[in-house]
């Protein structure tokens, strides 16, 4: 895993559109392509660094402050809700896999094999064992940028919503804990247009705060899917 993804993800995006032998680009800045750290040396670049840096720090100070509210109890998932011994963790790794699943015992409530791709790591996967089902848009995350707000209702609806879950590896989905895309991304970089889609999806649905270094990232998520469509 990048241990800097948004930097990884500038150097890709300015990379592609600013490729060039030496000088600077039109932002004032260049690649360095010994050590692949991007440097600013003239504005506008030098000021939107400063902004960038402010913006990370104030972010990182408003989520400091709402961790201590969270409660994971207070956000109710993997539920049965439809009552057929099914929870959604169950459900959700029947409705994705590529072949039909077993089960761990023959009431067929837990799953017990199947076939997953997961897109962090771009790996298959047919134990249900390895794999965890990840909250696109954590809750934890989720609880920092609004959620703190909401009834029980709302918070059972995003918790266990379809839209918002994804069976990926147990180690990407720790690796990523509550991060937004400013600060983890998954290894697997073909995967980083559709990854910024569906965070903004989930976020603008239900009205989520977008912090300025994560809407950053979020364009430069989306300016892969134009570089990936110009390809042969």
């Amino acid at each position: 895993m990048p241990t800097r993804p948004f930097a990884a993800l500038l150097f890709v995006i300015a990379s592609l559109a600013h490729s060039h032998p030496g000088g600077l680009d039109s932002q004032g800045g260049h690649i360095d392509r010994a050590t692949g750290s991007y440097h600013c040396h003239r504005e506008p670049c030098l000021t939107l660094h400063r902004q960038q840096q402010q913006a990370e720090q104030e972010a990182r100070e408003q989520n400091r402050a709402f961790s201590g509210l969270y409660e994971r109890k207070d956000w109710p998932h993997w539920l049965d809700q439809d009552g057929d011994c099914q929870d959604t963790r169950a459900e959700i790794l029947i409705a994705t896999s590529q072949v039909p699943v077993t089960f761990t015992r023959d009431d067929r409530c837990t799953v017990a094999t199947g076939r997953w791709h997961d897109p962090y790591s771009d790996t298959v996967f047919t134990s249900a064992s390895e794999l965890d089902i990840d909250h696109r848009v954590p809750l934890r995350h989720a609880h920092g940028h609004g959620g703190d707000r909401w009834d029980e209702s709302l918070r059972r609806q995003f918790a266990n919503d379809p839209a918002n879950l994804l069976p990926v590896s147990a180690s990407a989905n720790r690796s990523k804990g509550a991060s937004s895309p400013d600060q983890w991304l998954p290894e697997n970089r073909s995967y980083w247009c559709q990854y910024g889609q569906h965070w903004q999806g989930i976020k603008q649905r239900y009205q989520l705060l977008i912090t300025p270094p994560e809407q950053q990232a979020i364009e430069s998520l989306l300016a892969t899917c134009q570089v990936a469509q110009k390809r042969p």
